[in-house]
């Protein structure tokens, strides 16, 4: 699923392709994509793109005119933004799901996987795109440490589930927070309210340092062109993706937790003090309190 870093370099490429044009047509080929009625989609076809932003892991383009209208994409697990530089091009395939048409090209959106998650609103209003979709995380690059401790401990959960919960933290998900556990030293399922303040900053620091780093990697890998290798596995992620491979730290192999669709990765020398963390024990202890499904993650 794209997380923080991933959107922010989406919306940046999308304020470079599509900001200040007029979008055309929007053609909808994915029947599951659309999920809003009221307005119609038509109603955003010959209007210009006059701003871009973020709420957690969804892409906002805000549209012209005076009553307000946001398009809102959540790209969940498989979904993908692509641009070509051909007007009207054909979506692909089985994976293709919608195309924006401009007049100096076309922004497809194609998702890769036979379970259909990926969803588009059209929202009118402030409120309403409020109410409906931001929900109410704080921002992990905005937040001073104060801030971050009192989102992370407003209810006593593990560190994986509390920084993958949109209402505590906007934005991160499974690899980053993965990757922000690793290097602040915690283990995944330490509990929120055990944590020492000194603990607590570590984890703060950790945060801000991953998202930034991952942020300008893919600034970089990007350049002036539109993002194609969206992924959530990268070669330089330390723990993420990496079961049985070495820790780039101490050498140890990386160690998971599998639970239902999900699954978590760290190092056992440095996080969890060289305990394995076995799943079975975890089910029952984690019950309600880990995330049992991508959307679980999400909701």
């Amino acid at each position: 699923m794209p997380e923080l870093p991933d959107v922010v370099v989406y919306l940046e490429a999308l304020d470079r392709f599509v900001v200040g044009r007029e979008l055309r047509k929007i053609r909808v080929v994915g029947i599951s994509l659309l999920q809003s009625f009221d307005p119609p989609i038509s109603e955003v076809e010959g209007r210009t793109v006059v701003g871009t932003r973020r709420l957690g892991k969804r892409l906002v383009l805000e549209m012209d005119g005076a009553d307000e209208l946001f398009l809102v994409i959540h790209l969940m697990v498989a979904g993908r933004l692509r641009w070509r530089d051909q007007p009207g091009a054909k979506p692909p395939g089985r994976i293709g799901l919608a195309a924006f048409d401009f007049d100096h090209g076309t922004l497809m959106l194609t998702e890769a996987s036979k379970r259909k998650r990926a969803s588009l609103w059209l929202v009118k209003g402030g409120d309403a795109l409020a109410e409906d979709h931001d929900r109410g995380g704080a921002e992990p690059l905005e937040v001073n440490e104060a801030g971050f401790s009192k989102a992370l401990t407003s209810r006593n959960q593990t560190l994986k589930r509390a920084l993958c919960d949109p209402t505590v933290f906007s934005g991160i998900g499974n690899a980053y927070s993965d990757e922000i556990l690793f290097h602040a030293g915690l283990s995944p399922v330490q509990r929120t309210g055990n944590l020492a303040d000194g603990e607590i900053a570590r984890l703060y620091q950790a945060t801000r340092d991953t998202l930034d780093d991952w942020t300008e990697r893919h600034r970089q890998a990007v350049g002036d062109g539109f993002p194609d290798k969206v992924t959530a596995f990268h070669d330089d992620m330390a723990v993420h993706g990496k079961f049985g491979q070495p820790c780039p730290v101490c050498g140890i192999p990386v160690q998971r937790i599998v639970y239902a669709d999900n699954e978590v990765n760290y190092c056992p020398q440095c996080q969890t003090e060289g305990r394995v963390l076995a799943d079975r024990s975890l089910s029952r202890l984690l019950k309600d309190d880990w995330p049992r499904s991508i959307e679980d993650l999400e909701d």
